[in-house]
């Protein structure tokens, strides 16, 4: 079995629940690629694993960074190689969880930011090429289609920092990608009665709490459940509009990256047995140990 694990997939299919599993079979620590529990108080609306799901499990690049604070993926590369080294002088095995695809791309690739500042001509493409030619590199992307002037601004931004297809093609690492998935339906039922679990948990009281502090920083404009619900807070939408765009955009978010695993990443897929997980779980470390 190598030495360095990824957990990937969709929200909602079951990577934290079998990166603990796993993690107690094979003497390994958790790093985090998700690009929203990095963040402090993000917690109910980004799933973020409680003390209690974490099973005494080491769990590292949780909680690192204050909500108005900026952390970027160059940010988030520094310091995952960072772990991955101290872990692995542990003589521990690594296991990265999360469904932040360009995190775990930037993490395990050599994926190398080279600022340049070249201009670029869009006029020959429409404004659904410009948003899927970024959705291949950044499924997480918030601008709506028909802001043409923030579309050409962002993909401008990608290419300026070699965002290409000759960058990140070779493996730092070596690892191996389990992908947990589900059918489409099935797991878009999962997603809207997760957002469901997380008002009752209370995710409209945590956001309240971060919009009366009056964060408005990236996390909390890109972030799903926080953006939508500060349009509500703000008298822009009603409170079920904003549900339900939770629950809309959430569905966009896992077709997204499924895009973005399925293109950018060697993924070896599973289907989580939700009426037996013990299931998954020897499934995929079956595949581990005979890789």
């Amino acid at each position: 079995m190598k030495n360095i694990i990824v957990i990937a997939g969709p929200t909602g299919v079951g990577k934290t629940k079998l990166s603990v599993e796993l993690a107690k079979r094979i003497n390994a620590e958790i790093i985090n690629a998700d690009s929203m529990q990095v963040y402090k108080r993000l917690n109910i609306g980004t799933a973020k694993i409680t003390e209690n799901e974490k099973e005494n499990i080491p769990h590292h690049l949780f909680d690192i960074v204050n909500p108005e604070d900026m952390y970027t993926v160059f940010d988030y590369q520094i310091d995952g190689r960072n772990k991955i080294k101290e872990i692995l002088n542990r003589g521990k095995k690594v296991i990265i969880v999360g469904g932040t695809g360009l995190y775990i791309k930037a993490l395990l690739y050599n994926y190398e930011f080279k600022k340049e500042d070249k201009t670029y001509d869009f006029s020959n493409m429409t404004n659904e090429d410009l948003f899927s030619k970024i959705e291949e590199y950044n499924p997480d992307i918030n601008i709506h289609i028909n802001n043409r002037k923030r579309l050409e601004r962002y993909l401008t931004k990608l290419l300026n920092n070699n965002i290409d297809s000759n960058n990140g093609n070779e493996k730092v690492y070596d690892f191996s990608i389990i992908g947990l998935t589900t059918e489409r339906e099935n797991l878009y039922n999962i997603i809207n009665s997760r957002v469901d679990k997380m008002i009752d948990s209370g995710l409209i009281e945590e956001v309240k709490s971060l919009y009366d502090d009056n964060i408005r920083s990236k996390a909390i404009n890109t972030g799903i459940g926080y953006k939508e619900l500060y349009l509500y807070f703000d008298g822009k939408i009603t409170y079920d509009e904003a549900i339900d765009l939770i629950k809309k955009n959430s569905r966009r978010y896992a077709k997204r990256q499924y895009t973005f695993f399925n293109n950018k990443l060697d993924v070896n897929w599973f289907k989580t047995n939700y009426e037996d997980f013990s299931k998954t779980i020897e499934e995929v470390i079956k595949f581990l140990e005979g890789e």
